[in-house]
């Protein structure tokens, strides 16, 4: 079975967040088990590749205003897995992956149009997959445009798409006027479909559209479909709750493994913790922090403002002294 990813972001060649983690890590998992697996990704400034190979010179995505012309590269293989990275400088050769500190840029409902049809456009060249695996609003393209523009084509007839949502605050907003821009017809902007309070949204789209839906973990495919953690698409997402389901985010532990990691004072392990007192005592020093009794509790997540706003403190234990 052949399994092609695509994603905005992969570690080692670019992070944002913990989708990165989970493309570096997934698809190598999936090739140990015996998988054909791909996975295409932008080629952004920060994308450092050994000696790429221009694999397709020309790829045409056809815009209302003008076509334009992106390449594949070879990014080699990595565990098992190959990659591809899609390159077009106009789009990709800036400083950030989605925006500057100032903002997300204006354009990018455009930069990851292309980046999905380019993908499906150089799946048919370098090997069509038996499923098509898409995380976040940044490649929920791919899943719409198998049901519409392509979906009289041949090479993709029994191709299904899943669709992963890592982080539902982030749903790919763009005002109506992209559909023509893109070249997506009209009847896509529907209540049942793209349109969300005025708005074109990828990800709803996503949603509608893909054969099977994945979230992070089981709690969280369940608090999706509350008004409290549903952001506007609990209805959607409730409409869809058969084909949902919630697997477990898991640890790379080649990557996280205390036991052979570089970048901690002491390496330690579940027979041997003696190294953890080490680490505790060079983070403290590096924090200039003082060494007490005290317990200092910190949450570090990508959690959207809805969802840290709900943080509740009231079942910590009483009598205890908290430092934040």
């Amino acid at each position: 079975m052949h399994i092609a990813f695509a994603a905005s972001e992969c570690v080692p060649f670019s992070k944002t967040g913990g989708l990165a983690d989970v493309i570096g890590a997934l698809p190598p998992a999936l090739a140990s088990l015996g998988f054909k697996v791909t996975v295409f990704l932008p080629r952004y400034r920060q994308t450092k590749l050994d000696n790429p190979q221009t694999v397709i010179p020309s790829i045409t995505v056809p815009f209302d205003d003008r076509y334009r012309f992106c390449s594949l590269l070879d990014g080699g293989v990595r565990s098992g897995v190959q990659f591809y990275f899609i390159e077009y400088p106009p789009y990709f050769d800036r400083e950030g992956l989605y925006g500057t500190p100032l903002g997300d840029y204006h354009d990018n409902a455009e930069r990851f149009a292309l980046f999905c049809r380019a993908v499906l456009e150089a799946a048919k060249i370098v090997g069509t997959p038996d499923l098509f695996h898409c995380h976040d609003w940044q490649t929920a393209l791919i899943p719409i445009l198998l049901k519409t523009l392509y979906h009289d084509d041949p090479a993709f007839s029994r191709t299904p798409c899943i669709l992963t949502i890592h982080n539902l605050g982030y749903q790919g907003l763009f005002p109506p006027e992209i559909l023509p821009l893109l070249m997506l017809p009209w009847d896509l902007f529907t209540m049942s479909k793209l349109e969300f309070y005025g708005k074109v949204n990828f990800l709803k789209g996503a949603i509608s559209m893909a054969d099977f839906i994945t979230t992070v973990s089981k709690k969280y495919s369940q608090e999706i479909q509350t008004a409290e953690y549903g952001f506007g698409l609990e209805g959607v997402l409730r409409a869809r709750g058969s084909t949902i389901s919630g697997i477990l985010n898991a640890v790379d532990y080649v990557s996280w493994n205390p036991q052979a990691d570089q970048y901690v004072a002491a390496p330690y392990s579940a027979d041997d913790l003696s190294g953890k007192a080490v680490c505790k005592a060079d983070l403290l020093k590096e924090l200039a922090w003082p060494r007490t009794r005290s317990c200092r509790w910190w949450e570090s997540c990508r959690a959207s403002r809805r969802r840290r706003d709900s943080i509740s403190f009231s079942r910590w234990p009483t009598g205890w002294r908290w430092k934040i």
